[in-house]
């Protein structure tokens, strides 16, 4: 009988992990969780050419930034975060955005073995991966016209000045900085319901459907020599001249 109380308790710890690992991958309600991936300060993003999305090439992850969203893939499962260092939730393929889809294989930092062999000029082969089933869903992720695309959000940069012990790891409190220092209002259905969940609607009409355009929106300024890119309100304007351009090359 004693042994069998000191094993009932270990059997009940091994089923924690397992539950919480679950619950993780069912939608994005649910606290975040760890990775495995810290950053320490916030990063340096660059943004794709020709495409309305970042990147963090002095990382050594796949990390990206669109549409008001940190998105980073790791160990096969894509993970959104409204702050540079998480906490991150985990999004099913259904669920990413398809300009992040898009994103060319050189931009990965830690590219998956699977990678190998595909051409690094075009996004990853997530149909082969994923499957039929899920590029039927998916239909046409892989096709766009290139030299159209949204409006290209603005880097959250005023997250600079949140690092080491004034970074607010709250979910809830993430979110009241996020609405008084950042203005943009986000198009993607996932980016949307993020927002909206933690007590900042988005704009009426922000979900429609929009129009592909390199040109800015309203209240929006086109940040010079990117067209598409728009430059932050507020304090971000302020520090808008401290963002690095012009170095979309990928670093090797």
């Amino acid at each position: 009988m004693r042994t069998l109380l000191i094993a009932l308790p270990l059997w009940l710890g091994t089923l924690a992990p397992t539950q919480a690992a679950v619950s993780a991958n069912i939608g994005i309600h649910i606290p975040g969780v760890s990775i495995g991936i810290h950053v320490p300060v916030y990063p340096h993003l660059v943004r794709v050419p020709g495409y309305p999305v970042y990147y963090a090439p002095q990382l050594s992850a796949n990390y990206f930034f669109y549409d008001g969203l940190y998105w980073l893939y790791r160990d096969d499962t894509w993970y959104q975060s409204v702050w540079y260092d998480g906490p991150w939730q985990s999004a099913g393929p259904d669920l990413v955005p398809v300009y992040v889809l898009r994103v060319p294989v050189r931009y990965y930092r830690q590219p998956p073995v699977y990678f190998r062999g595909w051409a690094s000029t075009r996004p990853p082969r997530w149909g082969e991966h994923w499957g039929r089933d899920w590029e039927a869903r998916r239909a046409g992720w892989d096709r766009w016209d290139r030299r159209e695309h949204p409006v290209t959000a603005p880097p959250p940069i005023y997250q600079r000045a949140y690092s080491g012990d004034r970074y607010p790891h709250d979910v809830e409190q993430q979110h009241v900085i996020r609405a008084q220092k950042y203005t943009y209002q986000p198009r993607e259905p996932v980016s949307r319901q993020t927002f909206e969940q933690h007590g900042r609607p988005a704009a009426p009409g922000a979900g429609a459907p929009a129009k592909p355009t390199d040109r800015a929106s309203p209240g929006e300024m086109p940040t010079k020599g990117e067209p598409g890119d728009a430059r932050p309100k507020g304090e971000e304007a302020k520090e808008g001249k401290n963002l690095e351009r012009g170095k979309d090359k990928p670093q090797p």
